[in-house]
């Protein structure tokens, strides 16, 4: 296609859906071409289904509830008749040869004491085990893998494997992405050296470039890591990616080591569960995540729009997390694992089918993301947040959307004009790290969620710098969350995820201690120590 040349109604079609081209590719014979244009609205269609297993969650602590239910009013049961009666040890002996009453009044403390200890003891034996983030670390890459505009498009273009139509179609993309001119792309990519060894550098690169600043930064040594769970979607080599690891730093023999493909964007907080799982089953134990994905051997080479985007937004990055359940880290660990809730809708033919990894009819393999990706997203990510809301929502927000709920379940038969009501999610949470798959995705969580720009930045300001690194995205939003001062001790953060499959995932935490704007200087530990001061940005509008 000449510079010049009318571009193509599907093309114009992608302009007008700003970044709906990341999530909707449209064919010129399509006629619905808003179907993606924005994610369904939440509460419209609410499943009550959701609602209740958001109680079953919250009803799964049956010890605490005994504690408060039993155990604190049988407790003061016993103490108000011990400081009425003046009864001491040394006159139980008379009290129960006094008379019968005495000796059944003594009887009843007795077995008051009892059931008071043994309800004390199940609740020691099945109280949560308490999780802690004791640090983390985002990956860095050096100043020569940096990728501009400009230069994304010089690679793309040096690239004789796309025709003229496809390149102008990722240069839209680009220009609409979101992205910044300081992203990173490995250096397999920027050489175009797509092979398994360069893959494995990147891996390496991200790996040990991350683990070293984490160990040097909590002062854990390698030896010391019980639990280990690496996740990367689409590079799968053998020996595992996991076992890289350790290889490299030599850990253990006994080391409980897993490695995750396949589940795509949401993986990490996927990772952040199983190593929770582990962690209460094996007391006094470190567990080390690690989230990444690897880009060198995922770019597209074909002109099927449908597989373009990954090329447009993935870039090079990678999160290592140091978790505890030792009761001595609490005072030096960052944040409290409060709750996970995982959504996974790929019994459903269209959410499993949204993003799939194929060959195009060339034969070339890639990642195609189908025009009902938005609405997909929408459907998971509604099915998590009304399963979280009963969890984190204050008592009189859940009353309210109860309330607004049962009135559109009875009243819709008889007016159409029942408002719902939208849980307030700011009341719940302080800091919000949502992944940062696309620009119009974001717009669309903050609309939905009537969130301010203030609880959306450390998301768009990680897309504007880093790109979409995938499972590690949220990572780099904490991390810019920190590097602006904002945490503060009891602070609630809520991570939330979705990916292929389709899933979305969601993590809360609350902080234990007030996380200083200068933690990490003078090391790779945040990766916005020096960049932070410049932000936030604002992206162009397009």
């Amino acid at each position: 296609m000449a510079a010049g040349a009318r571009i193509p109604s599907s093309t114009v079609e992608v302009d007008k859906e700003r970044l709906m081209a990341e999530m909707a590719f449209i064919d010129e014979a399509s006629v619905d071409i808003k179907i993606g244009r924005r994610l369904p609205d939440f509460l419209q269609s609410v499943k009550l289904k959701y609602v209740k297993q958001g109680y079953v969650y919250l009803c799964q602590l049956p010890t605490q509830v005994l504690v408060y239910a039993i155990a604190v009013p049988l407790a003061v049961f016993i103490a108000a008749f011990l400081n009425l009666t003046d009864l001491r040890l040394d006159r139980v002996s008379g009290l129960s040869t006094s008379s019968t009453g005495a000796a059944g009044i003594l009887d009843a403390s007795v077995t008051g004491l009892f059931v008071l200890f043994l309800v004390m003891g199940l609740y020691w034996s099945n109280r949560p085990v308490p999780v802690y983030l004791v640090d983390f670390a985002c990956y860095k890459p050096e100043d020569e893998r940096k990728v501009t505009f400009e230069g994304f498009l010089k690679l793309t273009a040096e690239s004789t494997r796309f025709d003229e139509e496809a390149f102008q179609f990722q240069r839209k993309l680009a220009s609409r992405s979101g992205l910044g001119d300081e992203t990173y792309a490995s250096r397999g990519i920027t050489a175009m050296k797509l092979t398994m060894a360069e893959a494995r550098f990147e891996a390496e690169s991200v790996f040990f470039g991350t683990l070293d600043a984490l160990f040097t930064r909590t002062g854990v040594r390698p030896v010391d890591v019980d639990i280990l769970v690496v996740n990367c979607s689409l590079f799968t080599p053998t020996p595992a990616l996991s076992s890289m690891i350790v290889n490299h730093y030599k850990l253990k023999p006994t080391i409980k080591s897993y490695n995750l493909g396949g589940m795509g964007c949401s993986a990490g907080l996927i990772s952040i569960d199983l190593a929770k799982q582990l962690l209460r089953v094996n007391p006094n134990s470190y567990a080390l995540v690690f989230s990444t994905e690897n880009i060198t051997l995922n770019w597209y080479r074909g002109d099927d729009r449908s597989m373009l985007l990954c090329n447009c937004i993935f870039r090079m990055g990678g999160a290592g997390i140091l978790l505890s359940n030792k009761p001595g880290d609490r005072m030096r660990s960052k944040y409290e694992l409060v709750h996970t809730v995982r959504t996974h809708r790929g019994s459903d033919d269209q959410h499993y089918n949204c993003v799939y990894q194929r060959e195009d009819d060339k034969g070339v393999v890639g990642v195609s993301l189908a025009r009902e990706l938005m609405a997909v997203a929408g459907d998971a990510l509604k099915t998590n947040i009304t399963t979280l809301g009963p969890l984190v929502l204050p008592l009189t927000e859940q009353l309210r959307f109860f309330i607004s709920l049962v009135e559109r379940k009875v009243l819709i038969k008889i007016t159409k004009k029942v408002k719902p009501y939208i849980p307030d999610f700011k009341r719940a949470f302080e800091h919000f790290c949502i992944h940062a798959g696309g620009r119009a995705v974001l717009d669309e969580v903050e609309r939905n969620l009537r969130l301010t720009e203030w609880h959306m930045e450390p998301s768009r300001m990680t897309l504007h710098r880093f790109g979409n690194t995938s499972s590690s995205s949220l990572w780099y939003e904490l991390a810019y969350t920190e590097a602006k001062g904002r945490v503060k001790g009891g602070d609630r953060v809520w991570q939330i995820a979705f990916g292929s499959g389709f899933k979305c995932n969601s993590a809360v935490w609350r902080a234990l201690r007030e996380v200083p704007d200068g933690i990490g200087i003078g090391s790779d530990n945040n990766p916005w120590i020096h960049s932070v001061d410049a932000y936030p940005v604002k992206p162009p509008l397009v």
